[in-house]
């Protein structure tokens, strides 16, 4: 196994640990009313209150993960998660509970940032970040096929999290540490460093850009959760279907999202990022429709599945595109932090609006912000991607593609442009007639 391929995998350890409380929400909500007798909106706040506190240490980790170092902040992170989701586990008391969720999503989040930050320095972001969601969709999956066996209760759930967060907790000996103080033979690119030295505190690029996604990805989370929240309620009250049947739907829908999650790491960057973006997007928003509008079985399952399939395909593009803008992964933390908050937010929006305008007005009006969000999504994919060095692209005389010819050469291979990387930018020179140099030396 190569370095850089023992790279990747500590930092899909470490993002699966951060990203599993958001993927759990919906258990750790519903076992939290169940078990502590909270009201369904009082449940809701903590599992709000536990993605707020993930969001927060993301964007407050944003630029700081290559001054201290992502093997001291992983290890922080996860020794808070299972700290804080271990006490919410084993104890009743509500204000503990709270307060443990709480230290939980701060521990996710700063994993989380660790994770993100280097899966922006490796030499396919996008590879990456499809393992980091395969695994974690695995997991989540094989969760919610077990934890129904394990008893009743709000322990179950947090609990699992922060068995998953331990479990964790070896693969961070592959991250570096503070920069300058690797150990014997580890270098920064080996162990999947994300920046040398002198590059933290370096100015943050593609600023535009890169706030036009972060917006624009809390939106899209905002209305895939608030669909999310109320899901099992439109199955049970409006398509009339049992409990049992729902939760059949769901698994059936993880399972779709590791196909998609598969077929987005097959597909790669052949079609580029804006067209898996924007084609995406908009498939989800009709399947949001479907799913909010369902009145039986065909068209709750269709439009659950259909929205799980396309949902971990997007949201790989856009971590590949956030960590495209900043090799440094500060967008991809700030973007992924963005995309926490919408989270947080979205079962509250999706009560909301089921209750004041139905669930078939609510499919419609997340289905419009959707489309909405699209559009500056994909310019954003356009605008940032760059043209691919590939074969064709620069011909010599005679047609032979030159980075081919260059490539077969004897000469230093770091000095030749590789097939496949992106191409330079062209500087427009502007060049002085030969009359006009003349004239000039005339006169003077």
């Amino acid at each position: 196994m190569s370095a850089r391929s023992r790279a990747v995998w500590p930092l899909v350890a470490v993002f699966t640990a951060g990203y599993l409380a958001a993927y759990l929400l919906p258990t750790v909500v519903g076992r939290l009313s169940a078990g502590l007798g909270l009201s369904p909106a009082e449940a809701g706040l903590v599992g709000s209150a536990l993605l707020l506190s993930s969001a927060t240490a993301g964007f407050t980790l944003a630029s700081r993960v290559e001054r201290h170092g992502p093997r001291r902040l992983a290890r922080l992170g996860l020794l808070l998660a299972v700290t804080g989701y271990g006490v919410a586990a084993l104890t009743t008391l509500i204000p503990l509970v709270v307060a443990g969720a709480v230290v939980g999503g701060l521990g996710s989040g700063t994993a989380t940032a660790v994770a993100a930050a280097g899966i922006a320095a490796q030499r396919d972001p996008h590879r990456a970040s499809t393992l980091g969601l395969l695994c974690v969709s695995a997991t989540a999956g094989a969760l919610y096929l077990t934890i129904p066996h394990l008893g009743g209760g709000h322990a179950t759930p947090l609990a699992s999290i922060a068995l998953v967060a331990a479990l964790a907790w070896p693969a961070t000996r592959w991250l570096p540490g503070a920069y300058g103080a690797e150990r014997p033979g580890e270098t920064v690119g080996a162990v999947g460093a994300v920046g040398a030295v002198g590059a933290v505190g370096a100015r943050l690029p593609h600023r535009r850009s890169g706030t036009v996604l972060a917006a624009t990805m809390l939106c899209w989370s905002l209305a895939q959760n608030a669909l999310w929240g109320v899901s099992g309620r439109i199955g049970i009250t409006q398509a009339g279907l049992s409990e049992v049947t729902v939760g059949m739907v769901f698994a059936a829908g993880l399972g779709s999202g590791l196909l998609g999650v598969l077929g987005a790491g097959a597909l790669g960057a052949r079609l580029g990022r804006a067209v898996p973006i924007g084609a995406g997007t908009a498939i989800i928003a009709c399947c949001v429709v479907l799913s909010s509008s369902a009145r039986g079985l065909v068209s709750f399952a269709g439009g659950e599945i259909l929205w799980n399939l396309f949902y971990p395909v997007v949201l790989s593009y856009l971590i590949g595109l956030s960590a495209s803008l900043d090799p440094h992964g500060r967008w991809a933390v700030l973007a992924g932090s963005a995309s926490s908050l919408g989270v947080a937010c979205g079962p509250v929006t999706g009560s909301l609006l089921s209750q004041y305008a139905g669930y078939g007005g609510m499919g419609f009006t997340l289905c419009a912000l959707l489309l909405l969000v699209a559009a500056p999504l994909s310019a954003v994919a356009l605008h940032t991607s760059g043209r691919p060095l590939v074969p064709g692209s620069i011909r010599r005389r005679g047609g032979t593609p030159a980075a081919v010819v260059a490539g077969r050469g004897a000469g230093a291979a770091g000095l030749l442009p590789q097939i496949g990387v992106p191409e330079q930018e062209v500087a427009e020179i502007a060049i002085a007639s030969r009359a006009r140099r003349r004239r000039k030396v005339l006169a003077s």
